[in-house]
């Protein structure tokens, strides 16, 4: 499935339904009064979140939306129907603002949430209301008011605890795949995750946390470089961080260069993401050129007050003492 977490919509709620001009026509009445009901409000253009959602794609092939008006009021005093309201189906995490002014209108945090991004005009009143002790036969009833015409944009941010971030081909989409039941594209070349996995990572019977696997970032990401912000903006609402840096990428022979690489992207795009908790996961251990250099890379980090995991997802050598950590931080527990 195609990844899209962005949507503008343009939507048109409901007119009101016109108010009716009546007079009661019953035998044996000769003189009855207005019997002309109101109009029925117009539809409200609805927005709900549901969890089973991960992409925005469909409201990206549908842009335009249109709630039904309100039937007109008729004679003897019946009211016209409500208009139909249109419901907007998106994924948990999304946030709508307006195309306008970029201002958040509303954000998605659970399953079930709704926001009327649209109102319905109200249904004009018929002439029953206009009726007075002097003005017995009034001729006049009141339009229905216009619907609201809205532009919407649409920004899925992946709602997750932890977020996994690491130069291209870091063990990211590895490391996923063996603490849930992820199962993004694995392969030895960069860039093979081209959309953010979500994974359930349980520990012990009661406890569990929600990983993302963001894909990789390069210096300059903050600029567009890369997979650029698309998949930036997923990091910020995680609770805690994991920089995964490889031991054995002969591009980066400097894994402390590699961190301050990571953590500068993150402040280029928001200095607010370098307040999170993270942890330093120093990948593929498996491999005897990353054993070879992890004395060096410990002490080098231990120089700068960095705590370091030394992981091999592979061989599920390490992940037990890591998310035990991750835990910690996520539920405040003591070191």
């Amino acid at each position: 499935m195609k990844f899209v977490d962005e949507a503008t919509l343009e939507l048109k709620a409901g007119d009101g339904g016109n108010g009716c001009v009546s007079f009661r026509r019953e035998k044996r009445v000769p003189r009855g009064g207005p019997d002309g009901g109101d109009g029925g409000d117009g539809g409200d253009c609805t927005v709900k979140a549901e969890s089973g959602l991960t992409t925005l794609l469909d409201l990206k092939m549908q842009r335009r939306y249109q709630a039904g008006r309100g039937e007109h009021g008729r004679g003897k005093n019946q009211f016209g129907k409500r208009g139909a309201d249109c419901l907007i189906v998106v994924p948990v995490g999304t946030l709508v603002r307006s195309a306008e002014s970029q201002e958040v209108l509303f954000d998605f945090t659970r399953e079930g949430q709704t926001f009327v991004a649209a109102r319905g005009g109200r249904g004009g009143h018929g002439n029953t209301h206009y009726a007075t002790s002097t003005r017995q036969s009034p001729r006049t009833a009141q339009e229905g008011q216009k619907g609201e015409i809205k532009k919407i944009l649409l920004e899925l941010k992946l709602l997750a605890d932890v977020g996994l971030l690491g130069l291209p081909n870091a063990g990211k989409s590895t490391l996923i795949s063996v603490i849930s039941k992820a199962r993004p594209k694995i392969a030895d070349y960069p860039f093979t995750t081209k959309i953010p996995h979500l994974g359930v990572v349980r520990i012990g019977e009661e406890r569990s946390f929600v990983a993302a696997d963001i894909p990789g970032l390069i210096e300059g990401a903050h600029d567009g470089k890369g997979m650029g912000v698309q998949f930036l903006k997923h990091i910020e609402r995680t609770r805690v961080l994991l920089h995964l840096i490889d031991l054995t990428d002969p591009a980066q022979p400097d894994p402390c260069h590699s961190y301050q690489l990571l953590r500068g992207e993150l402040a280029a795009y928001s200095p607010e993401l370098l307040q999170k908790p993270e942890l330093i996961v120093l990948t593929k251990m498996d491999l005897p050129e990353a054993r070879s250099k992890r004395g060096a890379a410990e002490k080098k980090f231990l120089a700068e007050g960095k705590k370091v995991f030394f992981i091999s997802a592979v061989k599920h050598e390490g992940l037990q003492s890591l998310l035990t950590q991750v835990g910690k931080l996520l539920w405040k527990e003591a070191p």
